[in-house]
């Protein structure tokens, strides 16, 4: 038994809970468990199980809908057992297809990299260094040979993976299917195999994924994976589900007054399905408050739990004179130019004001921005610089204007 399983198994003997006991623990919040008695079975075991959680770095971001996922794993861990966190740093090259109406764009190699450096800081917030194990999926399938791929696409078929429903109705409605993505659910579930993994976790929307993994395992001649499903977090624009492609998401690594504002702007009936799928909020203390205070309950608990007390303290005090009594904040920063006058656009894009020139028109056509005070909705508009003028865009972003390098 090697120096980390015996720490592992050290921590599940302090933690003991029968097979049964932690099953009920870890079924709680769970759309499936594929096999429920195969599960049971391996609690039964004796050892720390080896947990497995891929994510793909396709943005910079880990988002609230992973919390979901992640406080799964925390348990997990907890209870002794091995969380394997990958890193899909190869499979981003190809894009997940799950829920998809097309292909996704090809990342670079060079924006992978830079997404995957923030990846770790994030998650440690949530699942503790010592039962967790981080990887990168490209370190075995970076150097798979062309060989191999033929095997591992001989396990599965054309006409199954046509069953999937997003390839189905692509292909009804004749859309593109590249090759490659039948591919992915191969690599993901070749990964399964590669770490031999006794758990594998992961949205409803991942299914096929998560049950290719069991395939794969075995024609390699290993017990199948057990598959834990868990609910999708629909995202703040209240329709698709929370993603980084989609831009409905609440990223771990945000500022506090950030993820408390976007908590606080949901619909009041998205607001109460969140109290039900995130484990850490007490929805029985919320569902009798009024939903303006329930939804300030639901943002501190959400803020505080990726942030800290006191930054979700802020936060709340943040959002109550900027956003509510529309006051300006104390710690506003600088931004400085040399130019005497610049066009609106340009001017919102290059202080910080949105993250693109297409964002900056878009917040000034829709009102969202304002210069001292006076709103300004022509996103051509040449503006004249003056010293210590006020920028706003959006509801919570402030910059004041400043002459000089």
């Amino acid at each position: 038994m090697t120096a980390d399983l015996k720490r592992l198994w050290s921590i599940l003997r302090k933690n003991m809970q029968s097979a049964d006991k932690q099953f009920e623990i870890l079924k709680s919040g769970c759309t499936e468990i594929i096999e429920e008695k195969e599960f049971k079975d391996k609690l039964s075991l004796g050892r720390p199980l080896r947990i497995k959680f891929g994510a793909d770095p396709s943005a910079p971001d880990i988002h609230l809908g992973h919390i979901v996922v992640l406080d799964k794993l925390r348990r997990f861990g907890e209870l002794g057992h091995q969380i394997i966190f990958i890193i899909g740093d190869f499979t981003a090259r190809i894009g997940d297809p799950s829920g998809r109406s097309k292909t996704r764009p090809v990342l670079s190699k060079e924006s992978i990299e830079e997404n995957s450096k923030t990846y770790q800081k994030q998650i440690f917030r949530i699942l503790d260094k010592k039962y967790t194990q981080v990887v990168y999926n490209s370190e075995w399938l970076e150097n798979m040979n062309l060989m191999k791929v033929f095997e591992l696409s001989s396990m599965y078929t054309v006409a199954r993976m046509l069953e999937r429903r997003d390839f189905k109705t692509r292909f009804q409605n004749n859309l593109d299917i590249s090759g490659v993505e039948f591919l992915y659910p191969l690599l993901q579930g070749y990964d399964s195999a590669h770490l031999k993994a006794d758990v594998e976790i992961g949205g409803n929307d991942q299914k096929f994924n998560l049950l290719m993994g069991r395939t794969i395992q075995q024609k390699y001649g290993q017990p199948p994976q057990t598959v834990v499903t868990l609910p999708l977090l629909v995202g703040i624009d209240g329709e698709k589900k929370m993603s980084k492609s989609y831009g409905n998401y609440i990223g771990l690594d945000e500022k506090p007054e950030e993820i408390y504002g976007k908590v606080m702007s949901i619909s009041d009936s998205l607001m109460y399905e969140w109290t039900k799928i995130l484990s850490f909020i007490d929805s029985d203390a919320i569902a009798g408050l009024p939903p303006r205070n329930a939804k300030a309950v639901l943002a501190r608990d959400i803020t505080e739990y990726i942030c800290s007390k006191e930054e979700a303290g802020a936060a709340r005090d943040y959002f109550e004179k900027v956003v509510v009594k529309k006051g300006v904040p104390e710690d506003v920063k600088d931004f400085f130019t040399e130019e005497n006058e610049m066009c609106l656009a340009e001017l919102v894009f290059a202080s910080g004001g949105a993250p693109s020139k297409t964002r900056a028109k878009q917040l000034i056509e829709q009102g969202a921005v304002s210069l001292s005070g006076e709103a300004v909705k022509n996103f051509k508009q040449t503006v004249k610089i003056k010293d210590g003028m006020l920028l706003k865009a959006g509801k919570r972003f402030f910059v004041k204007i400043r002459k000089g390098k």
